[in-house]
C-alpha cells in the first residue's frame, strides 16, 4: 500500500438504499484501490436514532446519531456524505461547506438550479472538494466510449439518442411519495433523467438548446398517510426532449418511471460520420461499436466485453467477462473523489456539474410549459 498522505473521516447522512450503497463504497475503496488516502467510517446519522444505530453497526460506522448536525459540529469528521431526499440536500451541504468539510451528495444536487448554484459557489469560495452521485459515468465501458469519441474514431459526432426508463412507479396503486411534488423530487426527468443528461454532457458536450414535453400520466395516487384518500401528483411521469449540443450535434433525451418491464433502461446511441456506438445499462459490461472502416461485407455492430484492459475493471477482477456490478461503480466514484481531495486531477462530477445538469433539467421543464425551444 502507498504511504497515506491524508485520512478522510466520513460522516454519512441517511441509511436507505443510496446510504447503504455509499457506505459500502466508502468501506471498500481502500480494499480495492491503492490510494494515497485512507477512509474511516466515523458516524452515521438518520432521522430515527434506532435506525441509525442498527445501520451503523451493519455498515461499519463507529458511531450513530439521530441528529445530522452532530456530524457538522464534530471536528474529527472532514467529509459529509448526503444520501437523503433531495429537498434536504441544500441545508446539509451548506452547513458542511461552512464548516470546511468536503461534501459528497447524491443527485439531484437540489430541487432547483438556483439552489445548486448557491451550493456550488459556496463550495468554490470555501475551497472544499465536492462530488455528486452520477456513478453510471464511472463504468469502464462509458470511459471506453469517451476514449473512442475523443480519439476521433467515430468522426464528427452528429447525434445522441438517450433514454433512462424504469417501472418503479408504473402501478397507479403505488402510494404518493416525496418524489411526486416539485420541491421534493422533481419528477422523472429530474430524478432519473438527470443521469442520461449527465451522460450526454460527458460524452458529447454541453447542451445549448432544448424543446421539452413533460407529461403526468397518473394524475393522483393514494395518500401514503391515508390510503383511502387520493393525493394529486404534481410532477412528470414521462418527459421527452429534443436537444442541440454546442458542437452542432442534435439529439433526444427521454425519461420515464412508468415504463412497464424496464428495470434500468439507461441506454444511449451516439452516431458520427465514421461510425457509432451503443450502450445499455442493463448489459453494462458491454459496448457495441460500429465503424465504416471495417471490411465491406463484414460491417456491423461488434460487441466489446469489459475486461482488465478497461481501467479500472482490473482492480475488481483480473479476468474479462466476469463482470463488475452496480456497487463497484459507486466505489470507482468514491476513488475519484478521494483522489481529488488528495490534490489529483480527476474527471469526477462535482457540484458545478450537478448545477449544469439541473440547469438543463429546468430548461426542459420550462420549454414544456411554454411550448417552445429554449436556450439552456
Amino acid at each position: 500500500m502507498a504511504d497515506r498522505a491524508e485520512v478522510v473521516v466520513a460522516g454519512l447522512i441517511g441509511s436507505g438504499f443510496m446510504g447503504k450503497t455509499h457506505a459500502l463504497a466508502l468501506a471498500n475503496v481502500n480494499r480495492v484501490f491503492d490510494l494515497p488516502i485512507d477512509v474511516q467510517l466515523h458516524t452515521l446519522a438518520d432521522v430515527n436514532s434506532e435506525t441509525a444505530s442498527k445501520a451503523a453497526k451493519q455498515l461499519g460506522f463507529a458511531n450513530a446519531t439521530g441528529d445530522w448536525r452532530e456530524l457538522i459540529t464534530n471536528p474529527d469528521i472532514n467529509l459529509i456524505d448526503i444520501t437523503t431526499p433531495n429537498r434536504f440536500h441544500k441545508e446539509m451541504a451548506l452547513a458542511a461547506i461552512e464548516a470546511g468539510k468536503h461534501v459528497y451528495c447524491e443527485k439531484p444536487l437540489a430541487p432547483t438550479a438556483a439552489e445548486c448554484l448557491e451550493m456550488t459557489l459556496a463550495a468554490e469560495r470555501r475551497g472544499v472538494q465536492t462530488a455528486v452521485g452520477f456513478n453510471y459515468l464511472k463504468n469502464p465501458m462509458i470511459k471506453l466510449a469517451k476514449e473512442i469519441i475523443d480519439s476521433g474514431e467515430l468522426g464528427e459526432i452528429r447525434s445522441f439518442r438517450g433514454i433512462h426508463a424504469e417501472d418503479f412507479m408504473a402501478d397507479a396503486r403505488i402510494p404518493w411519495t416525496w418524489r411526486l411534488y416539485p420541491a421534493g423530487g422533481g419528477g422523472a426527468l429530474a430524478d432519473i433523467g438527470s443521469h442520461i443528461i449527465a451522460a450526454a454532457r460527458y460524452l458529447v458536450g454541453p447542451i445549448t438548446t432544448v424543446m421539452g414535453d413533460a407529461v403526468t400520466i397518473i394524475n393522483e395516487r393514494p395518500d401514503s398517510l391515508n390510503l383511502s384518500q387520493m393525493k394529486p401528483v404534481e410532477t412528470d411521469d414521462v418527459c421527452r426532449a429534443f436537444v442541440r449540443f454546442e458542437n452542432g450535434a442534435t439529439g433526444t433525451i427521454e425519461a420515464s418511471w412508468i415504463a412497464s418491464g424496464r428495470k434500468m433502461q439507461h441506454d444511449f446511441e451516439i452516431s458520427g460520420s465514421k461510425g457509432s456506438l451503443f450502450f445499455s445499462q442493463e448489459r453494462f459490461n458491454e459496448l457495441d461499436l460500429f465503424l465504416f472502416s471495417d471490411k465491406k461485407g463484414q460491417q456491423g455492430f461488434r460487441k466489446i466485453f469489459a475486461g482488465p484492459e478497461h481501467e479500472p475493471y482490473g482492480a475488481f477482477c483480473v479476468a474479462g467477462g466476469h463482470q463488475i456490478g452496480f456497487n463497484d461503480l459507486k466505489t470507482i466514484e468514491v476513488r475519484d473523489f478521494l483522489l481529488a481531495i488528495a490534490g489529483q486531477k480527476t474527471n469526477h462530477a462535482d457540484f458545478r456539474e450537478g448545477y449544469e445538469v439541473q440547469k438543463a433539467v429546468e430548461t426542459i421543464y420550462a420549454s414544456s410549459r411554454e411550448h417552445r425551444w429554449k436556450n439552456v
